[in-house]
């Protein structure tokens, strides 16, 4: 039988995939990213609402609990924003191969909430991840929007693993969940009226297709594979969650090669800093499961 940490591990990997398939709806989806987003949360919020509803959990919560969760939904949702915006600007492997530096910023960010000592090494590597960034850049300077918000789509994302993995302390991963989607589709929405066109009919007319990829975006890639995700997190690090999910980008493009080979089809500069950016952070998590293992021992 498999231990719960083992099957939790391999949950992860599950989820993996799921979100490198997220990079496939993006693309396949043909509205912006900012209303995709807003649709993807709305739709999934309202599935964990009636989930909810069915176990019979209680959602109230401390204020400054709320505060927080809400914090975290407008950086969940512009993590999502940035991510779908750098597909669109780019194409699914310049957004996956950015989103690869996402555990460089988790070995700044995680130091400094859960108070711990920055590692030379994971500097030196992010350093490294840095070259691999400039060799992309190089060979792509046509989609240097997309690289831009890529490398901010990773910042988010890793902000907002560890501060969910601080959350977790006092509270599950459904509630934690379901006030950070509230929040985002509040923000959202805000934004939408203020500076966008508004809720117009032609904001809720979808074609029958971006309908369905919107629901399986909604449902399997965000209100399941959210939820899961937050919970394993009860059993593993935080730097473990955004380690495993630097496989992302290879079964995105692999995936993304698969499906539109004309449009993914990159420079050879490309994939040399691909290869660096992902080799670099397999690199720094193997050095860092070592030092633990010798801290144990």
């Amino acid at each position: 039988m498999l231990n719960d940490k083992l099957k939790d591990y391999l949950h992860l990997h599950v989820l993996v995939f799921i979100a490198g398939f997220t990079a496939i709806l993006g693309e396949k989806i043909t509205i912006g990213a900012l209303p995709l987003v807003w649709f993807r949360m709305s739709l999934a919020t309202i599935l964990m609402f009636i989930y909810i509803k069915i176990i019979g959990v209680k959602l109230r919560i401390p204020l400054k609990s709320v505060f927080n969760l809400s914090l975290a939904g407008i950086i969940i949702a512009l993590h999502w924003i940035t991510f779908f915006a750098a597909i669109k600007e780019a194409n699914i492997s310049i957004a996956l191969a950015m989103f690869s530096t996402g555990a460089f910023f988790t070995s700044i960010i995680e130091p400094i909430f859960f108070k711990k000592k920055v590692v030379w090494y994971e500097i030196l590597l992010g350093c490294i991840v840095i070259v691999g960034v400039v060799i992309i850049t190089n060979g792509e300077i046509r989609y240097i929007k997309g690289i831009l918000l890529g490398i901010s789509s990773a910042f988010f994302s890793s902000l907002f693993a560890v501060l969910n993995g601080l959350f977790l302390k006092k509270h599950s991963a459904t509630i934690i969940s379901f006030y950070e989607f509230v929040s985002g589709v509040f923000f959202m929405s805000l934004y939408i009226l203020c500076f966008g066109s508004g809720f117009t009919v032609a904001f809720f007319h979808l074609s029958t297709s971006d309908f369905i990829y919107i629901a399986i975006l909604a449902s399997i890639c965000t209100a399941y594979a959210f939820i899961a995700a937050v919970y394993i997190m009860k059993t593993l690090s935080p730097y473990t969650v955004v380690l495993t999910y630097n496989l992302e980008p290879i079964y995105g493009i692999v995936m993304a090669l698969l499906l539109f080979p004309e449009s993914e089809q990159m420079s050879a500069n490309f994939y040399y800093g691909a290869v660096i950016i992902i080799v670099t952070v397999v690199i720094n998590g193997v050095l860092k499961n070592s030092l633990k293992m010798k801290q144990v021992t």
